[in-house]
């Protein structure tokens, strides 16, 4: 199975932050998820990913090849699609379909029209006349209409109404039918990626703590609630990060089978959501670090 996307031990510096030496690699054909809180290293992922920052370290690769020797090429295989304007406001839609049609060998006007009659844009409006969810449309038609073989999205769904969300997660279903294509995006309304994710890539303070694919998640991780006298010294080991209240207590374990075999009937396992997974794992390294400061 090969991968679109590789990064190998990369680092990125700024002033309070730093992405630490992260590895991973996004495989050809699937859609992976990149999950994790705000601030954490999502954007500055995708972002090295583009070639839009440059690493302090370590090696990026796209399709098997550097940017440093490849940019041109990699980028005419990529759509990419962001939560921010990236166009001229003071033009129109068909004014930027001529500005960026020459840009791309596979530019497919055809296409162009489809999208822009489907998501309802008007061709002749400034784009700063545009909402939200019209530039994300407009985003997206432009980053479609290329034939791309990698989409690369970074906050797709934020801000829009639940109707183009769900519009949105049924073209990029549309897109992946004939198993070519290869969609990477981050969001942090993670309901989306249980509809739509073959893999999910979590990022936690600038740390890559897992790309597993969706269903071997639910496999491995469990929600877990009880009584708070089955908790001891030993048994608080099996968790990432407990949560207690006058009823019980509520508990994440990444070893699912354990905390079965040693629980057994006496406490609740239920399957946690990505968002589980996202608060217990910063509860855990709040914790962790309160007890050695």
């Amino acid at each position: 199975m090969s991968s679109v996307i590789e990064l190998n031990n990369v680092t990125k510096s700024f002033s309070g932050f730093q992405l630490k030496d992260v590895s991973l690699s996004v495989k050809k054909g699937f859609v992976t998820g990149l999950i994790g809180g705000n601030g954490v290293g999502k954007s500055t992922v995708i972002k090295i990913i583009m070639n839009l920052l440059q690493p302090d370290s370590g090696s990026v690769s796209v399709f098997g090849l550097n940017y440093t020797q490849h940019e041109k090429e990699i980028k005419q295989r990529i759509g990419f699609v962001c939560d921010e304007n990236m166009y001229y406001e003071n033009i129109t839609l068909r004014d930027l379909q001529r500005i960026i049609k020459p840009m791309y060998r596979n530019w497919d006007d055809t296409l162009f029209t489809q999208y822009v009659e489907r998501f309802e844009l008007p061709l002749r409006k400034k784009i700063k006349t545009f909402s939200k969810g019209m530039l994300m449309k407009a985003s997206l038609t432009m980053a479609l209409s290329h034939h791309a073989d990698l989409i690369v999205m970074d906050e797709p769904t934020s801000g829009l109404d639940p109707i183009f969300r769900r519009e949105l997660l049924e073209i990029l279903q549309e897109l992946m039918l004939n198993h070519e294509k290869t969609i990477f995006f981050s969001t942090h309304i993670t309901t989306d990626l249980d509809k739509i994710a073959d893999y999910i890539t979590f990022i936690h303070n600038g740390q890559h703590m897992f790309t597993k694919e969706h269903h071997q998640i639910f496999e491995e991780y469990a929600l877990v609630k009880g009584t708070v006298d089955l908790l001891d010294r030993d048994t608080k080991k099996e968790f990432l990060a407990i949560q207690t209240s006058n009823h019980g207590f509520e508990a994440l374990t990444n070893k699912k089978d354990r905390v079965h075999d040693i629980f057994g009937a006496e406490v609740l396992i239920e399957k946690p959501t990505l968002e589980d997974i996202m608060f217990y794992t910063k509860k855990g390294e709040r914790e962790h670090a309160t007890a050695y400061s």
